[in-house]
């Protein structure tokens, strides 16, 4: 059986570890990049709490022992269903069956000029260009003779009161509390303001009520202002512009606010579901093909307990990988028995800010806020990261940053047009 895999993401790499050196079964792994990214981590990386390196790990590494898995950086153009094809920027790939695990990226709901003017964070790039905004805004604020625009560098708003926008929150108020006003002690940081906006009636909807509000409370006592039912109409770099006709002046917008999914060319239309999400059955397998499955954010399952489908999250991803490669191995050798997907909720979690947390457990129902959820949010990434090496810098940079109250990546890099392409000699 010859499998395509698209994506490197949680679902695409889970299924391609489960499947090595499985007999019978080969299978390319395409994606742009090559390294899996640890997307949860990525406010750290843009509030300078950890190197973009350090949660991210190569996935050629990753099956240096697996016999049967090739790997190939590529963009995918389209799928030729018909003719059993990937088409590439690379070349052409044929399959027997393949697997889309493209994820989601950032979804700004058409709106133009938000798309123009915020920030994203859905990858280590944009996450490492929101490191470098935030500390030039400060850079800026710093040498502003200006009070209205030394305001407005120092006012920053942040869209979607989801687990990124709360946890991303969270991080930027540690850091204008314990490392700021050390490296810009000319700026009064108490006029900083950090405005957390939500356009459904409480943060983190996904989560419990108990949840959501000691998230609230918890980002309030961080200083963090927090505004739910208030939509952000438009954007223009300088002013945001809220449906309420409020105004808020900032030189940094950072969107957390959707997500969609990243469909390849060549799907049919009447398969795409609300939020650019491919319709599968309960196996997973794309409707009405034959060798065509998705996984992972970019899969919509209608099923009586996700009747908008399942919940975009990473455990979704890995145990519907999971199911495949048990599917896909009963297959091969011929063995009957195939099993549909059944969702097992293990929880829900969100950090706020140092010792700050919030954990929801469905089974027992249970509910933990403060240092003890942090703890176990903390260990349980911890666990989940790739590679003993990146465990062992994440755990070290967490332990630094825990005792000096500091994060010493704060680091900005630019270079100047005149010097894109140095000579040998500079």
């Amino acid at each position: 059986m010859k499998l395509i895999i698209i994506g490197g993401g949680f679902g695409g790499l889970r299924l391609a570890r489960r499947l090595s050196n499985k007999k019978g079964i080969s299978i390319t792994l395409i994606d742009q990049f090559n390294h899996h990214q640890f997307q949860p981590l990525f406010y750290q990386v843009a509030t300078a709490g950890l190197n973009a390196s350090d949660i991210s790990f190569p996935l050629r590494k990753v099956f240096h022992k697996s016999s049967n898995i090739n790997f190939r950086m590529a963009t995918v153009h389209s799928i030729n269903e018909t003719a059993k094809k990937v088409i590439t920027d690379i070349g052409e790939f044929d399959y027997d069956r393949l697997i889309i695990a493209t994820g989601a990226g950032t979804n700004f709901f058409g709106n133009a000029e938000i798309e123009n003017y915020a920030i994203p964070m859905k990858s280590s790039i944009e996450s490492l260009h929101l490191k470098e905004r935030l500390l030039c805004n400060f850079e800026h604020a710093l040498t502003s003779n200006d009070e209205e625009t030394r305001q407005r560098h120092l006012n920053i708003i942040i869209v979607g009161g989801g687990p990124t926008g709360v946890e991303l929150s969270g991080a930027i108020a540690d850091m204008r509390h314990y490392t700021l006003p050390k490296d810009y002690p000319e700026i009064d940081f108490k006029r900083m303001n950090i405005y957390l906006l939500e356009g459904s009636p409480r943060l983190l909807s996904a989560m419990s009520e108990k949840s959501s509000a000691d998230a609230q409370r918890y980002l309030e006592k961080l200083g963090v202002i927090v505004k739910t039912n208030a939509l952000l109409k438009t954007y223009d770099g300088h002013t945001a512009f809220l449906a309420n006709n409020e105004l808020i002046e900032s030189a940094l917008c950072i969107w957390a606010a959707g997500i969609k999914g990243n469909i390849p060319q060549g799907i049919d239309a009447s398969l795409i579901a609300r939020g650019n999400r491919i319709k599968v059955d309960p196996y997973c397998k794309v409707l009405g093909s034959e060798n065509m499955y998705a996984i992972g954010d970019i899969a919509y399952m209608e099923v009586a307990a996700y009747p908008h489908g399942h919940p975009q999250l990473a455990s979704v991803a890995i145990q519907q990988a999971d199911l495949l490669a048990s599917n896909f191995t009963k297959e091969v050798k011929g063995k009957n028995g195939k099993k549909e997907f059944s969702y097992n909720d293990k929880g829900s979690m969100a950090t706020v800010g140092r010792n700050l947390a919030v954990v929801d457990i469905p089974k027992p129902k249970l509910h933990f806020g403060g240092f003890f959820a942090w703890f176990i949010w903390m260990s349980l990434h911890l666990m989940l990261i790739l590679g003993v090496k990146n465990k062992f810098f994440v755990f070290l940079n967490w332990l630094y940053s825990y005792f000096t109250h500091d994060q010493n990546l704060r680091l900005i890099f630019r270079i100047h047009e005149n010097q894109a392409t140095p000579t040998p000699n500079t």
